[in-house]
């Protein structure tokens, strides 16, 4: 299918283009999104799904929280519209219906795949079973002026992964989870090494 075909360094580059189009508006509007530096976050995904592992479906839970990451997806269906956001932890749906406001929710169509937002809403859990927050509020963090890689095919060339291991990290959510775990190996060799006396010592050969 046409859909399925990696995207041209043409059609990318008219892409970012839009987005930084998009930026531009948005700062001569006053709505710098980089002028936001601190945002109150209180809750992560993997710790809500565990939280209520065993809630039913179509549930509440009366739980307000604030979420914060990068918008990895989004379908909008008239006033029904979904996303998912990324957060250190992992994935979770956010959805909004006619909570958000006109003028919100207007910015909410207007973001691209990539952009940090942060989400204020209710915990509950859709009749098709899954984990959501039902947004109330919703900000715009951080712009993402270049898309990331497209979902059928991903950033899978190893040369591009090692040039770009920032969009790596991003988009494959088991190496960055590879990243973790070698920081705490390190960090528990050091602990080990200096409790036994020893010294780090960096040289220009081995750095």
């Amino acid at each position: 299918m046409e859909q399925n075909k990696p995207q041209t360094e043409q059609e990318l580059s008219q892409q970012a283009a839009v987005r930084r189009q998009k930026l531009a508006d948005l700062c001569e509007a006053g709505h710098n999104p980089f002028e936001i530096t601190k945002y109150a976050q209180d809750a992560y995904s993997a710790d809500l799904k565990q939280e209520f592992a065993e809630l039913p479906a179509e549930a509440e839970t009366g739980k307000i929280v604030s979420l914060a990451g990068r918008m990895m997806s989004k379908r909008i269906m008239g006033k029904a519209s979904f996303a998912h956001l990324r957060d250190q932890k992992g994935d979770i749906q956010i959805f909004k219906r006619d909570l958000l406001g006109e003028e919100a929710y207007a910015a909410f169509k207007k973001l691209d795949i990539g952009d940090i937002i942060g989400v204020k809403g209710e915990v509950f859990r859709t009749k098709m079973g899954e984990i959501s927050v039902r947004i109330t509020e919703l900000t715009l963090l951080s712009k993402s002026l270049l898309p990331l890689p497209e979902k059928f095919h991903g950033l899978t060339d190893r040369e591009a992964r090692y040039r770009q291991r920032y969009v790596d990290l991003i988009v494959n959510p088991e190496v960055k989870d590879t990243f973790v775990k070698r920081s705490q190996i390190l960090k528990e060799i050091r602990a080990y090494l200096d409790e036994k006396g020893f010294l780090e010592v960096d040289t220009p050969i081995l750095t």
